[in-house]
């Protein structure tokens, strides 16, 4: 099966109070899309891969990779206003493929094998998103100001969120709508199921400074 990869880096990082949007941020001495890229490559090297990037820092991206030879083949476009238009922009170059996973770019920590398992299960049953079960008590906002809720009824949701092509396609026909927060929201508004397999602890997003020096601890000892 060819299996796309469409990685999504369009934000602007304004939490991260940093010159440059935090996919180009260093991590290890690296921007973190290189690690993302290159730990996406060395798990499928048949992959195809997709990066979406702001417009406006295309040309930025470009000049990094010709500087710095970055050997990972990708194609390149540009994003949207929304992480949802973004998406689709992506999905506009992955028309050859039976299987396509859509991951953040800024988590550059993927294990080979939760991917794979996620690649297995969409397989299967049209869709999978790699979850973890909280650790910490959860409340939810109320009336009077929060009230305890029972955490495992909760799951984080992590990316590569996994589909087959053409039940990711069928449910970017939508029009955008503001509940849209990830792709498995996408997929089951327009009626998919969604199936759930482990994520990874280390698969966390860098989109604050302490993410930031988090991503540097984790890089020491990480292996795909």
């Amino acid at each position: 099966m060819r299996t796309y990869v469409v990685v999504v880096a369009g934000g602007s990082g304004k939490r991260m109070q940093a010159p440059v949007p935090k996919q180009f941020l260093e991590l290890g001495g690296e921007p973190v899309l290189f690690h993302t890229l290159r730990s996406l490559h060395s798990i499928g090297a048949d992959f195809s891969l997709v990066l979406v990037l702001p417009e406006a820092h295309i040309d930025y991206w470009n000049e990094l990779v010709q500087t710095k030879k970055f050997p990972v083949p990708h194609q390149v476009t540009a994003g949207g206003n929304t992480r949802f238009h973004s998406v689709k922009n992506g999905l506009a170059l992955c028309g050859q493929a039976d299987i396509i996973a859509v991951h953040d770019g800024v988590r550059p920590f993927i294990k080979a094998e939760m991917l794979r398992d996620c690649l297995r299960v969409a397989g299967e049953t049209g869709a999978c998103i790699p979850v973890l079960s909280p650790l910490e008590s959860i409340r939810k906002r109320s009336f009077n100001g929060s009230e305890a809720v029972n955490r495992e009824d909760f799951l984080l949701v992590q990316t590569p969120q996994v589909f087959r092509s053409e039940v990711l396609m069928d449910a970017y026909l939508q029009p955008y709508q503001d509940r849209f927060t990830d792709d498995a929201s996408v997929v089951e508004s327009a009626g998919h199921q969604v199936s759930t397999c482990n994520g990874n602890r280390e698969n966390i997003k860098i989109t604050t400074p302490f993410d930031l020096m988090m991503g540097e601890m984790i890089l020491k000892n990480f292996t795909v």
